[in-house]
């Protein structure tokens, strides 16, 4: 899911949903201070009780519309799949692995630095488990429910663990990182938790994954493209293989999403304009590695500029799903449903203009370089 991306560019003050009782505690300390000092939030319950039986409703329909998408694991690829075989001869694995150093060569710095960024967060799936469960009438209440809502989440979690780990041991196997400070930025990361504003309400959280998978599948694809165009088809193939799964599970959200539109319209419709006026938080944002307080916002200027993630893409995102979900044409909406349909509807081309207006600021600023722990160090440009 949720892959190393950039905030939302956006800085709107609309209030759409004035029932919801979303409450943040004064900042005591900047983002990337350890864990124990982040900002804390406290989460309300804005799902109306009596919408839990909408989901119960659903069940079925989840059951026939939405677990297909997930692939039985005998047909899943494996990590070990793309990687050098260990129990080879050692000759013969070190060979393999002396031809992925090779293909590594000609990829920059600069790249090896978002794709740490994008194994890190995939590695911190336990977070994102923990706040689907805490979804009002989607969770799984025992940790085994045959529901098909926790069935969905255990199983997504479960195809997602494989893209950190393939990550991981290529990452390990290429040389050209340093693991030890990966694995406390992973550790600082879970620690953390995330808090992406979904209030415990499914129909946030819902729209938020949609987002979110969807910025991934463009995350991953861009990190392929790049690694083919400097020499690694089998990187190049990871990373594809990574974005198709996201893919795949994007259409589980959208579909979703989809279906409370057409059960309830003026609610979803609400929720979508919630998590676009909170913005979209990216699962990463509280990334550590215990030196660098800014390492989130060096990373992200990193993976725009070299086209991975942008602003424009989350421009492009919103105008996807907008299309997706038909919402210009979602009819039987209550007045404030309309003004949240005006809202959705017309956010795009003020965030491209907000972009714009960005793009001429940063162009007057001077580049400067940023050492990350993660490749030893070294200084990338940001």
């Amino acid at each position: 899911m949720q892959s190393s991306l950039l905030l939302s560019p956006i800085p709107t003050t609309v209030k759409l949903n004035p029932t919801t009782t979303h409450r943040r505690l004064p900042t005591v300390s900047s983002v990337a201070a350890p864990p124990s000092l982040r900002n804390k939030t406290v989460i309300t319950h804005s799902m109306p009780p009596q919408k839990i039986d909408i989901f119960k409703s659903l069940e079925s329909w989840a059951a026939e519309s939405v677990l297909p998408l997930l692939k039985p694991v005998e047909q899943c690829w494996q990590p070990a799949d793309f990687l050098p075989v260990s129990s080879q001869p050692y000759d013969q694995f070190s060979e393999e692995v002396k031809a992925l150093r090779d293909r590594t060569a000609d990829l920059s710095d600069d790249y090896f630095v978002v794709l740490v960024g994008d194994m890190i967060t995939e590695e911190a799936l336990p977070t994102y488990q923990t706040m689907i469960n805490t979804l009002d009438g989607v969770r799984d209440e025992t940790g085994a429910s045959p529901n098909p809502w926790a069935t969905w989440t255990r199983a997504w979690t479960a195809e997602e663990n494989r893209h950190g780990d393939l990550l991981g041991s290529y990452l390990y196997l290429s040389g050209r990182v340093d693991m030890n400070m990966i694995a406390k930025t992973v550790q600082y990361l879970i620690g953390s938790g995330m808090d992406p504003g979904t209030e415990n309400n499914p129909y946030l959280g819902f729209v938020y994954t949609s987002f979110q998978e969807r910025a991934t599948f463009i995350s991953h694809g861009n990190t392929a493209r790049l690694a083919k165009e400097h020499g690694d088809p089998i990187l190049a193939r990871i990373c594809g293989t990574i974005a198709s799964d996201e893919k795949r599970h994007e259409n589980a959200y959208v579909k979703i999403v989809e279906k409370l539109l057409e059960v309830d319209p003026t609610g979803a419709m609400l929720a979508i304009a919630d998590m676009m006026k909170k913005k979209i938080t990216m699962p990463a944002h509280l990334m550590f590695d215990g030196q660098d307080p800014s390492l989130f916002e060096h990373f992200s200027a990193v993976a725009q500029r070299l086209g991975i993630y942008t602003a424009n893409d989350y421009a492009d995102i919103l105008e996807y799903l907008i299309g997706r979900w038909r919402l210009e044409k979602i009819e039987d909406l209550t007045d404030e449903g309309r003004r949240a349909q005006d809202f959705v509807c017309g956010l795009a081309p003020r965030i491209r203009k907000l972009q714009e207006r960005a793009d001429e600021r940063a162009k007057r600023i001077k580049p400067h370089g940023v050492k990350f722990s993660w490749i030893f160090n070294k200084e990338v440009m940001v």
